[in-house]
């Protein structure tokens, strides 16, 4: 994605009001690999700064890439400010990057993150398409966020490596002391997902994901293929949590999915945020509950780990045995683990074109029955820090190959 010489060329669409699709009717470049897109509802004090970190790109050399294989789409939704605006000023002073921008009333049943982000991920993934190029990707951030300078060059060399789908680590600014309390939550809860990934990453190792990795895969940093948008049925419409449901969809169909340290993004801690579920009010869950001198509860690592195990053993059967009646101990085993019906265990085992499928089913069995949570309820988050540090401890000393 690098030239020596750049070529400078400026695309900038008129604004336009179309609440049920999103058509760019400027051509793209011959050159383009990558099409980013950026949800903005009133960000027009946030995406100046949001479109300079996508604007001054580079290459692991730092070089910077060439303008001619990125193109950035920013979408101003139902905005009360100077949004679009502001995104033609930033585009209209810096030519040598393509910022497409486009402004729409969606209707209230249609105006949330999920609409907003399907309708700009379609639109790329179409664009990306009609230029045949190989090798190319649609990814996404947010207005509020700032992308590192190789977040496209890291992005590529994951894809390029085989992967189909990129959830890049979401950093957040350091709090003002006004919020330190919320700030060493937050601390706290991404140190131990850092840790539960490491326990995942020795209990049920993923190829597609080795370790070091994160646990991160959401909207302000996740990029994929033209090719795995199109198998999953695209961008699910859902109000919030839009990401999470997008990489269910890459699991369910058995999609290779990285989670990098190497690309990486910076995003803005505020309290108050667009979406009605998502880390502005994570953040404020956490004030409520430091105010109110509770401890967050989160999953039990003792649950994961057996969860973790079984999956590894039910992917075993699955993959290696053409008749599942072979390995009937192990699935009567794997179905007292998880607590679900041995019989249908066998029969999904069977019918499942994917282990995503397969897994997908036990999460929704094992779901509606309830009887998880009865054995591994919620923990307090300082027990379950404690909790999964010795885990990975007995794992070392158990295994000390893999530590």
């Amino acid at each position: 994605m690098q030239q020596d010489t750049p070529s400078r060329v400026s695309t900038l669409t008129d604004a336009v009001e179309i609440p049920t699709s999103l058509v760019i009717e400027t051509t793209p470049a011959p050159q383009l690999l990558a099409c980013v897109i950026v949800p903005a509802k009133n960000e027009a004090e946030r995406l100046p700064q949001t479109l300079a970190a996508l604007a001054a790109q580079v290459d692991f050399a730092g070089r910077p890439l060439d303008p001619r294989c990125y193109e950035v789409i920013v979408l101003a939704n139902n905005c009360d400010d100077a949004t679009a605006a502001t995104a033609r000023s930033f585009a209209q002073a810096h030519p040598h990057v393509a910022v497409h921008v486009v402004e729409v009333t969606l209707p209230p049943a249609e105006a949330h993150i999920g609409w907003a982000r399907r309708l700009l991920m379609d639109e790329a993934c179409r664009r990306l398409e009609h230029t045949r190029n190989a090798n190319t990707f649609l990814a996404s951030t947010d207005a509020d966020t700032h992308v590192a300078p190789t977040w496209l060059a890291a992005i590529q060399a994951e894809l390029g490596a085989g992967n189909d789908a990129v959830g890049g680590r979401i950093l957040t600014n350091a709090s003002p002391a006004t919020r330190c309390a919320v700030h060493y939550q937050h601390l706290r809860d991404a140190t131990y997902r850092i840790l539960r990934a490491r326990l995942e990453s020795l209990v049920d190792p993923d190829p597609a994901d080795p370790w070091p990795r994160h646990h991160q895969h959401f909207g302000a940093s996740l990029a994929l293929t033209p090719q795995a948008y199109r198998r999953v049925g695209g961008l699910p419409v859902v109000p919030y949590l839009e990401d999470e449901a997008l990489y269910q969809a890459l699991r369910h169909h058995d999609l290779r999915v990285r989670h990098s340290p190497a690309v990486q993004v910076v995003t803005s801690n505020r309290l108050t945020g667009r979406v009605a579920v998502g880390l502005s009010w994570q953040l404020r869950q956490w004030a409520l509950l430091h105010q109110q001198q509770q401890e967050p509860c989160v999953e039990c690592p003792r649950g994961l780990q057996q969860e973790w195990t079984a999956r590894r053993q039910l992917r075993h059967v699955w993959q290696q045995i053409p008749e599942p009646s072979f390995a009937a101990p192990m699935i009567q085993e794997v179905a007292s683990t998880l607590g679900v019906p041995q019989a249908a265990l066998t029969h999904f085992l069977q019918a499942s074109k994917t282990f995503g499928e397969l897994w997908h089913w036990v999460e929704q069995t094992r779901q509606e029955a309830g009887k998880w949570l009865e054995r591994w309820p919620p923990v307090p988050l300082r027990e379950a820090l404690a909790e999964v540090r010795q885990l990975l401890r007995q794992h070392d000393w158990l295994h000390p190959t893999q530590a």
